[in-house]
């Protein structure tokens, strides 16, 4: 999958609002998907969406307990994140560079 792709997906994944919440969630540390439901008030049906589709952009990945094999654990992968952000940063640089040569053109024109 190309980067413009892969960037694509983990836009994708975050532009909804639950989604973004359950990363917040997941950023403290791995949870169970019951566990996430309850702290976000949806139905198990409804988190299990959005899950997919976190763990579909590349940002969640699924382990299951050795105690357990019903229960699923979510955690944050970083590598979308990490593309994220040098993605962010570079349009920052080309946006800056942009500002400050309008800037220039604008304190040099008459």
């Amino acid at each position: 999958m190309s980067a413009a792709r892969k960037l694509d997906t983990t836009l994708a994944a975050l532009a909804d609002p639950a989604r973004r919440q359950v990363v917040d969630l997941l950023v403290r540390g791995p949870r169970a998907a019951g566990e996430l439901a309850r702290e976000l008030g949806v139905s198990a049906p409804t988190m299990s969406r959005h899950l997919r589709a976190l763990r579909e952009g590349g940002l969640v990945e699924e382990s299951h307990p050795q105690f357990d094999a019903r229960v699923r654990i979510y955690a944050l992968r970083p590598e979308p994140m990490v593309h994220l952000l040098q993605w962010l940063e570079e349009s920052e640089r080309l946006w800056s560079e942009q500002l400050a040569a309008f800037k220039a053109h604008v304190e040099t024109t008459p």
